[in-house]
Parts: C-alpha cells; structure tokens; sequence
C-alpha cells in the first residue's frame, strides 16, 4: 500500500484514525502495530514474518547489550545483531548482484556460470533495517537505555508513515513520544497541511513530470538537448517525489502526536556537495555520519584518512540505494567531491554566489544521470549525448510526446525550485514578499490536493521512486 492510493486515501487512513482517536492512549501502540502490519502486508503477507522476526531479535539483543557483564560481551551480542541486520540486508538486496558479477567474470574466463533463483527484495528493509541497527548502536553506546516495552519497539519500527521509504529514525528521538505525546487541534491541522502539501509534490507535480523522463530514457538515439532536458527533469522528479513522500510521512506523523525529523531543506539551493549533503536526505546522511562516518575514524587522524572516511562512507551510502554499478559510481562521484572541497577547505556560508550555485548544480544533475540509468551502459548513452553538444533541438520522437500539461509542470516546478533559492539566501530577492506567498500557498493548499486527488483517481497507482530502495 502506498499513501498515494485511493485504498490508502478513502479507506485505510479514515478507519485507521477513527479506531486511534477512539482507543485509549495506553493502546494506541498496540493500534499503530496492528495498522502498520496491515499496511506493510498488503504488498506481500508473507514477508510480515521477516519483518516481525528482524524486529524481535533486535528488541531482544538491545536487552542483552545492556545486561551484559563486560564491555566485550557486550561488543559481542552487538557484532551478533550487526551480522544479522547486515546479514538480511545483504542476502535480499545484494545476493543477486554478487551472483551475476560473478558470473559476468566466469564466463569471461570460460567458466559455467552459477545459479541461483531470483531473490525477491522486501520493500523497505533497507529502512527498518538501518532503524534496528542505530537502536542497537545507541544502546551500546549507552546514549539510551534498551526498552522493557516490546510494544512500543514494535510500534516504532512498524510505524507506517516512515516504514517504507523513511524518514530513517532513531529510537532515541521516538522513545519519549511514545509515553508522553500530545495529540492538539493545532499539531492535526499543521499535520493536515503537510500531508496535502506532500500530496500535491508527488502527485500533481512529480508524476506529471514522470513522462518526460521515461521517454528520453528509454530512446536509443538521444539529442544534446534530449540528454539534457531528460537530466533537468529527473532532478526535478525526483526532488519532488521524495520530498513529497517525506512531507506526507511527516504530516501523518503530526497527526499521531509524533514529530520526526526533517528531511529536506531546499537542497537545490546548496552552493556546494557538502551543503547539498546538509539538505538532502537528511536522515539518511545523519544515520551515515552518526553510524558509519564516525566509526571508520570521522575527520580524526590525517588528512589522507578523512578524505578515504569520506569517500567510503558515501561509496557504501550508494550501495545502500540499489544491488547496481549505477548506484556505487553514483556514491564514488559524491564521495570525490566531498573529498575535494574538504581538501579545497570550502565553507558552508550564507552569501549567495551564483556561479559557485549553478557548479553545484551541474554536479548534481550529472549525479542524478547515473542513478537514474538502468546500466551503466544507459548512464554513459546519457552522458554521451549531454557532452557532445552535437544538436541542442530536441528530436521530433521527443518533442512529439512533450504534452502541454507536462510542459507546464516543468515550468512550474522551475518557478518553486527558483522561490526555493531565494528563500534559502536570506537577503536575495524577493524576500521581503514572503508573506505574501505564504498567504498564497495557503489559499490555493486545498484547491490543488483535491486536484491532484482527482488525477490520482483517473491514474489509480502512482508507486514514490524510494520505495525501490
């Protein structure tokens, strides 16, 4: 089940909130559990015992790290959960991958290939699995104590707003709201709000614009300017999409009582990777800083050595993305140049530089290329076509299936990636009008949902692009 469905939008959401509101606070766990069980099995009821197993081994080595003796018995039943976490993940993402690399080499050499079935990946195992590895961390690290309520841990990993593309929470963060959160007309209507506004991202915006990339992308022959409208528009999509989905899961989250993270901030307003990282995806670059970043040595020791932390720990969040060359090349390329504006010592400031801005820019599109490509074999046709700058006319195949409708989307989108920047640079134009757009944004806020409700009806499925992660 995704949150924009109508099963989900007309069914699911209504009931679930009328039997919440109407149970007792000391059930409610027990309600989102049962709920969120629902949601994760209406994809596939057989993968519910991964999930519920993952999620008591867990709860189970969390309170043998805390009882245990010594700090290396301790470290012990950690590396056990680790090994298990990171065993799951590595057997239902990356089997596949191994296996047919492997086999690409053998029969290189001469050698039979090996067999092995298609692995189906369970949706959102990347998530709950990076989730269970944080509590076990913290726990060991004694930042918070294991949890006596089973319930609750459940409830936490379970959560449907955040289980199947994230945000990517930390026990610690959740664990008070959970005893002691507040449920208030004001948090329901800001939860409200955020939901729509996530709800319009993906539907309204994001998917109109979905068309224009599948086509470029799946076209043998491309212009330079197919390449290129092809790459803007991803960016764009893909921004939209997630970010979408996060203001949703937020959103339903207020309406819960429970307040997460964010995790966006205008990262296309960044003037550097290192700012993009601080923008985008930010709870999955914390849980890579907090988690991998650190341990492998962080910026202690030399130089040499936090540049390799850098560009390992963004090579491994690749990999986290997708068992595919695409995505390890799409983490080296971020990884390098993190690496390189560390070594260059390029700060983080306020002051808005508009080449520094269009350079970051262009970096992140030529990233996005890749992680977009099915092969790299696709990523390099891409590239190939942007950098030939042969013919910047987009082909009549292209421009013949551009809609009006898409066309106006992309402009649009534009329009509120550029009120983006301006209202990350304090002091940029147009600031002294925000006000007045924020009053806008509210006036046109139900109008649009209910537009993009309407299209969702006539599309009926409209799948967010995280959830193949």
């Amino acid at each position: 089940m995704v949150f924009s469905s109508s099963i989900f939008l007309f069914v699911f959401l209504p009931i679930f909130f009328a039997v919440y509101f109407l149970t007792p606070n000391k059930w409610r766990s027990l309600i989102i559990v049962i709920a969120s069980y629902i949601f994760y099995g209406w994809w596939r009821i057989d993968f519910l015992a991964l999930f519920f197993g993952i999620t008591a081994i867990n709860y189970w080595l969390g309170l043998r790290i805390e009882q245990a003796e010594t700090r290396e018995r301790a470290k012990r039943w950690l590396l056990l959960g680790l090994a298990i976490d990171l065993g799951t993940l590595g057997y239902f993402k990356y089997a596949n991958f191994g296996v047919d690399s492997m086999n690409a080499l053998l029969v290189s050499a001469g050698f039979e290939p090996l067999e092995l079935g298609k692995i189906l990946l369970p949706i959102g195992v990347s998530f709950y699995v990076f989730e269970s590895i944080s509590y076990l961390m913290d726990v060991y690290r004694k930042e918070i104590p294991a949890t006596r309520r089973f319930l609750d841990f459940c409830a936490f990993v379970a959560l449907f707003p955040h289980l199947i593309a994230g945000p990517i929470l930390r026990f610690k963060d959740l664990s008070d709201q959970f005893a002691n959160r507040t449920h208030t007309w004001d948090k329901t209507a800001e939860g409200c709000s955020r939901f729509m506004q996530g709800f319009i991202k993906k539907v309204f915006i994001a998917d109109t614009i979905a068309p224009l990339v599948d086509q470029a992308y799946g076209m043998e022959n491309m212009t330079t300017g197919d390449a290129w409208v092809a790459a803007i528009a991803y960016a764009i999509q893909l921004y939209f999409d997630f970010s979408g989905y996060s203001d949703m899961a937020i959103g339903l989250g207020l309406m819960m009582g429970f307040r997460f993270m964010e995790n966006f901030n205008r990262p296309y307003a960044s003037q550097s990777i290192t700012e993009f990282w601080q923008r985008w995806h930010i709870s999955l670059s914390s849980w890579l800083k907090n988690y991998l970043y650190i341990p492998l040595g962080g910026n202690r020791g030399s130089s040499v050595n936090t540049y390799r932390n850098l560009f390992l720990t963004m090579l491994l969040g690749g990999l986290w993305h997708g068992a595919n060359w695409t995505f390890i090349v799409w983490g080296a390329w971020h990884g390098t140049w993190l690496a390189i504006e560390r070594a260059l010592g390029l700060k983080t400031d306020s002051g808005f530089k508009p080449l520094r801005w269009i350079f970051t820019m262009l970096l992140v599109v030529i990233g996005w290329v890749v992680f977009r490509a099915e092969s790299m074999a696709d990523a390099l046709r891409i590239y190939e076509a942007m950098f030939s700058f042969s013919n910047w006319q987009l082909s009549q195949v292209y421009a013949d299936s551009i809609t009006r409708q898409q066309l106006l989307m992309l402009v649009i989108a534009c329009g509120v990636l550029v009120f983006e920047v301006c209202r990350a640079h304090s002091g940029f134009v147009w600031q002294w009008k925000r006000k007045y757009f924020s009053a806008m944004g509210a006036l046109l806020l139900l109008p649009l949902f209910m537009l993009s409700v309407l299209k969702l009806a006539a599309e009926l499925y409209s799948p967010f692009l995280y959830f193949q992660f």
